[in-house]
């Protein structure tokens, strides 16, 4: 027990998930590139911070269908044990494989991936760069993807569901000729995390259609070579299990204790729910009619009782039939999650003034700007270190590369922390713990790169972590969203340009006018970020800089803080040397306006002032079927969440947007309205029927609905292209950006036939090449006279495979030929082909 004391004690809260599995009784660390990989014989343990201000923590436990008893019960002692550690704060969640909340799913924006077997049977983890893969994975879903491990063969296929036939170097998708767009976009981002997770970018990808095989005669080949023959029909479709629970207004609270030495249970309210019903001296179940079980620890309430709460909310599921993959949250007093606080007819925070006063959060984790932050006080006050969402104090030693000319090239360290959206970056940080050195490795993808050096970013990162033994933590960093750290390490001076580059001697185009929004309390937490320079991207909560030819504007909004306005000004002066203008939020000078183009309404909602709101905004995907409302709760949301397919739901307790994606169902479309006053209605906390309901179309969000969303982009519709499926993925859980429809699949495919049939057939066992390659011994580093008859001294490269083709000259043909020929020769050379 001393050992697992030590392994929670040393478990630090940082922005992000981290996982452990449960082998021989005891935690074990999951490494990262395994995220999502789920072994059906075991129980995991997932500990996620979100990076709100709130800082929320939640603790899941998640059971496999083929776990046993043993490490079932391990793994509930051991997450009550962990709360305990992070002073019961944290929201416990248990999850059922095949049943799990949505919360738990939008970790994995990818997918969850079911795998055979389980750590004690002697299978490992998912480990990088490794090939020797031979699996099927069926795909089910379309706003939470499942995939399972089935038989490698043509009975596990339907006509209704997507295929991944892994081969490791490659990857093929079937789409069931009754798929829809939606699953097979899904099913794309699932094989595109697979490549990139897993085999360090390195396997292609291509999609046969199931309808249509004729169309990819060299794809159908490879499958036919692996599964056989088809005979016989495929099965027809599957039907999808709805994990969608239909909102009741049938909730009731029951006070638990256990005076008698027996579980009691007794009913003390139903809905509609008032705050004073929770006494902190007792703990409480609270029952939504089975579709989930809930319980609230009160603070004064004995260990014992504290202790005993999960087990008792297992206890209660039993003693009331509920399925065994009830869903079940255990939290304490002061960290209720939004769900439960929703679920009351009104809910107020400790300390909280009537009317239109301040809030603030309850409980062990204070709002950041209530405390001074001082690094040196870090290790003195580990609770501070926890609220800052630290992993050390950000004193270690940088390095900066960008990405030119597919090669790494050192940024001047005078630049530092300037990013450029035309740019590719790799970051690599380094610090000391227990007098060892630890890596970070950052790779930083500007939204405006081109896809060569996406791709040579990928391919330099894998460089980089080789050259210290893949000692390096990587992080895939999407533009607009650095994770805390990577702000903390750039001391106040992290800067994003939308577009241009950072490359010496480049002049970037004048844009004129450029606005920056500024954000942060401390030059550990601030950034700067270019937006469009129209006063629809000024947000009354924030700090803006506005620079033109002619002047340099400093404008407070009215919600922005004393420390905010500070950090404002220091990174003006890293922006511009000229004298700023000072300007409040409500006394612009008439230049102001007239260098954004005009006045126009921003984000400026009062009640986005406040440190936190009353009820935070929740995010659904709606759905009306057999005459009921359903709907599906986004966890942690950005604008990335709204799907064009889907009618999604807002929900600021004040206002309800019905946002209304451009390719969503037409019946969903007209019954939108109607589903919100359901939503309403039903609603377990008696909801005014009177509030406002506003309907937003795609592409056309107002500031009162995009003001809810951080970093809005209103041009994001505008500027979704059609990208290649074997584009590298710019960013981790659900950074993703769409790959392009089943319009371009067919054109795809032709490309990259060849390429896939020489990825298979260069894994064989026989290691036997395709007619008319050669292997590279044949080619590297040999005298014209040795060279096999036929081969062209001066185009050597054309007889590799693809793979030795990478291998050798660090890209891919595609990427070669859009090289000038001085660097093609210059890359031949130093591989041996010149």
């Amino acid at each position: 027990m001393t050992e697992a004391q030590d392994v929670l004690k040393n478990i630090q809260r940082k922005p992000g998930l981290q996982i452990w599995t449960i082998s021989k009784m005891k935690m074990v660390p999951v490494p990262e590139q395994a995220y999502g990989n789920f072994f059906e014989g075991d129980c995991y343990i997932i500990l996620n911070v979100s990076n709100s201000a709130t800082q929320s923590t939640d603790i899941h436990y998640w059971i496999g269908n083929a776990s046993s008893q043993d490490e079932q019960g391990a793994s509930a002692i051991y997450v009550t044990q962990l709360d305990e550690c992070l002073g019961s704060s944290p929201v416990q969640h248990r999850e059922v494989q095949g049943s799990e909340s949505a919360k738990f799913k939008s970790y994995f924006k990818s997918g969850l991936i079911y795998k055979k077997g389980g750590v004690g049977s002697g299978f490992t983890h998912v480990e990088t760069n490794v090939y020797n893969i031979q699996r099927l994975l069926h795909v089910k879903g379309t706003k939470h993807v499942t995939a399972r491990e089935v038989e490698v063969s043509w009975s596990s296929f339907n006509l209704g569901d997507i295929f991944l036939l892994d081969l490791g170097k490659a990857i093929i998708q079937w789409n069931g000729p009754q798929s829809n767009r939606q699953e097979k976009l899904k099913a794309v981002l699932l094989a595109q995390d697979i490549r990139d997770r897993e085999r360090g970018g390195r396997a292609q990808i291509a999609v046969i259609e199931g309808g249509q095989e004729e169309a990819s005669p060299e794809l159908m080949k490879i499958m036919i070579s692996v599964l056989g023959h088809r005979t016989g029909h495929l099965k027809e479709p599957i039907p999808d299990d709805n994990p969608d629970q239909n909102q009741t207004s049938n909730v009731k609270l029951y006070h638990v204790s256990d005076a008698s030495g027996q579980l009691l249970v007794q009913e003390v309210a139903t809905s509609p729910l008032t705050q004073d019903l929770l006494r902190s001296t007792d703990c409480y179940i609270l029952d939504q009619s089975g579709s989930s079980v809930m319980v609230w620890k009160g603070k004064a309430a004995s260990d014992e009782e504290r202790h005993s709460a999960l087990s008792r909310a297992v206890g209660f599921i039993k003693a009331k039939n509920y399925p065994s993959n009830t869903k079940v949250e255990v939290m304490s007093e002061g960290g209720e999650c939004a769900m439960f606080k929703h679920l009351f007819k009104s809910w107020k925070e400790k300390g909280q003034a009537q009317g239109m006063g301040k809030t603030h959060s309850v409980g062990k984790i204070a709002k950041v700007d209530q405390v001074k932050f001082d690094v040196m006080e870090l290790h003195a006050q580990p609770k501070l270190a926890a609220q800052e969402r630290m992993v050390d104090d950000a004193s270690g030693h940088i390095q900066v590369w960008r990405i030119e000319n597919l090669e790494l090239k050192e940024v001047n360290p005078s630049t530092y922390g300037q990013f450029y959206g035309g740019d590719c970056y790799l970051v690599l940080y380094t610090y000391n713990r227990a007098n060892k050195p630890q890596y970070i490795l950052y790779m930083w993808q500007g939204r405006n790169a081109t896809q060569d050096e996406v791709t040579a970013c990928a391919y330099q990162a894998v460089n980089l972590d080789n050259k210290y033994n893949g000692a390096p933590t990587q992080v895939r960093v999407v533009m607009g969203k650095e994770p805390r750290h990577f702000l903390a390490i750039f001391k106040g001076r992290l800067i994003i340009f939308e577009g241009g580059t950072g490359r010496p001697g480049v002049v970037n185009p004048d844009p004129g006018a450029r606005l920056f929004q500024v954000r942060g309390t401390h030059e550990m937490n601030t950034k700067a970020t270019e937006v469009p320079s129209r006063a629809t991207s000024l947000n009354t909560n924030d700090v803006f800089l506005l620079k033109t030819h002619q002047n340099v504007f400093l404008w407070y909004g009215k919600g922005c803080s004393g420390d905010e306005r500070e950090m404002g000004k220091a990174v003006a002066d890293l922006l511009s040397e000229q004298d700023k203008q000072i300007v409040m939020e409500g006394q612009e000078p008439a230049a102001f306006w007239v260098a954004l183009g005009g006045k126009a309404p921003y984000a400026s909602d009062k009640r986005l002032e406040k440190e936190v709101a009353l009820h935070e905004p929740r995010l659904f995907e709606c759905s009306n079927q057999t005459g009921r409302f359903l709907m599906t709760e986004v966890a942690d949301f950005t604008q990335d969440d709204l799907d064009e397919d889907d009618v999604m739901l807002l929900d600021t307790w004040e206002e309800i947007f019905l946002w209304i994606g451009n390719s969503a169902n037409q019946y969903e479309t007209q019954e939108s309205y109607s589903s919100a006053v359901d939503y309403l209605k039903t609603h377990p906390a008696g909801r005014d029927p009177g509030t406002p309901i506003t309907t937003v179309k795609q592409g056309y969000e107002p500031p009162t609905f995009t003001g809810w969303f951080n970093a809005w982009d209103a041009h994001k519709w505008s500027n979704l292209n059609n990208t290649n499926l074997n584009k590298k993925t710019g960013g981790g859980g659900g950074s993703y950006s769409a790959p392009g429809g089943p319009g371009n699949i067919k054109s795809h495919n032709q490309r990259m036939s060849s390429s896939i049939s020489n990825a298979y057939v260069d894994q064989s066992p026989s290691g036997a090449k395709p007619s008319g390659m050669l292997h590279s011994e044949q080619l590297v580093k040999t005298t014209q006279h040795q060279l096999p008859q036929g081969v062209d001294p001066e185009k050597r490269e054309e007889f590799l495979t693809d793979a030795e083709f990478e291998n050798l000259l660090g890209c891919t043909r595609d990427n070669f030929q859009r090289l000038p020929k001085w660097r093609q020769n210059d890359l031949k050379k130093k591989a041996g082909l010149f």
